[in-house]
């Protein structure tokens, strides 16, 4: 056989490649289902929920991944959190967690004071005002010489937890969450897109704009978990680069190096809003299967709007991220994970 005709042979199987659908959880030996795009209408404007009925079949669609998703979430612990003046200008309140289904550290970066940890804030047994003051569990901001966590002199705020020590929110915490659902975007590591200025796709600019948004308005949370190259890592990562250069989507770089097209979990996401008390959100995405996701299978969270992330590159001339595999990246998503990108793009 000829390798003319061994490289015909790989083309073809790129054509015929199988799609399968993201995986919703941590899992594995769960059943995976072809996505459907859910029916909602949108504006290629972040700041516009989402809201529209469902046909009935996506709705079932919707209660089948549901049902896939585990019963219980894995338990996660805020180990530090301390105060970071940024470049762009708004203060963020860096959270690190531990949990107890893999040895990865991680992170919600939090816009607002007000947006607190239960397990970080628990008293422990024997600890003093300086232990809380250390491991961030503190109110306001600190300052030289302050010598209580608990109570912020200069800003008049306090906390109180109960008997057991746990935090107590006030009545007008809880209305006020339930009547201004935060914004929350959860957001999946990826070094190149953040860190190596890759055009390969859109990451690194979500991870801006959702920052952006948050800064503007003075409040939300972005949950960063340590989940590489949609949970494959990074080595595998940069061979499924190699396969798309060769001519394979995104997903069919995954599928052929025996990887779901989406190794993702966002049980963690779930277990860490609910510990900062997150529990009505407004979410930055365009992804149908990461708001089930997230809601859980309880729906403990409850997803009110979904807010679209829409390409700078869409939304003005001259900007946002301008290359021939972002745009790849962009339709693949579209055609054969259902993303939620309404704006036709011709590639």
């Amino acid at each position: 056989m000829s390798a003319a005709h061994d490289i015909s042979n790989e083309d073809d199987m790129f054509d015929r490649m199988p799609i399968i659908s993201p995986v919703l959880s941590a899992n594995e030996n769960s059943a995976q289902s072809t996505p459907k795009p859910i029916d909602i209408r949108h504006e290629d404007e972040p700041e516009l929920s989402i809201k529209s009925d469902k046909p009935s079949e996506t709705i079932h669609n919707d209660f089948e991944k549901r049902r896939l998703l585990p019963d219980e979430l894995p338990v996660v612990e805020c180990i530090a959190r301390a105060r970071i003046p940024t470049t762009q200008g708004p203060e963020i309140f860096l959270h690190l967690y531990s949990n107890n289904v893999d040895n990865k550290e991680h992170l919600a970066i939090v816009f607002g004071e007000d947006i607190r940890s239960k397990s970080l804030f628990r008293r422990r047994p024997n600890e003093t005002q300086s232990d809380r003051m250390t491991r961030g569990a503190y109110v306001g901001k600190l300052y030289p010489g302050r010598t209580i966590a608990d109570r912020d002199e200069r800003s008049g705020k306090e906390i109180t937890c109960d008997a057991n020590g746990e935090l107590i929110y006030s009545k007008e915490e809880i209305e006020q969450e339930i009547k201004d659902p935060t914004l929350v975007r959860i957001h999946s590591e990826c070094y190149t897109g953040e860190t190596a200025w890759s055009a390969r796709c859109d990451c690194g600019e979500q991870f801006d704009e959702a920052g952006r948004l948050m800064g503007k308005f003075g409040k939300g949370c972005i949950v960063y978990l340590r989940q590489e190259g949609r949970g494959i890592g990074l080595g595998e990562k940069l061979k499924a680069y190699n396969l798309q250069d060769l001519g394979a989507d995104t997903v069919q770089a995954n599928l052929l190096l025996r990887h779901p097209a989406d190794k993702r979990s966002f049980s963690l996401a779930t277990a860490i809003l609910i510990d900062l008390n997150l529990t009505n959100v407004r979410l930055l995405t365009n992804n149908p299967d990461k708001i089930i996701a997230v809601e859980g299978k309880n729906r403990l969270v409850k997803v009110i709007e979904r807010i679209p992330m829409v390409p700078l590159a869409w939304q003005h001339k001259d900007s946002g991220i301008q290359s021939t595999e972002v745009d790849g990246y962009l339709r693949t998503k579209i055609e054969r994970m259902g993303h939620l990108l309404q704006k036709p793009i011709n590639i």
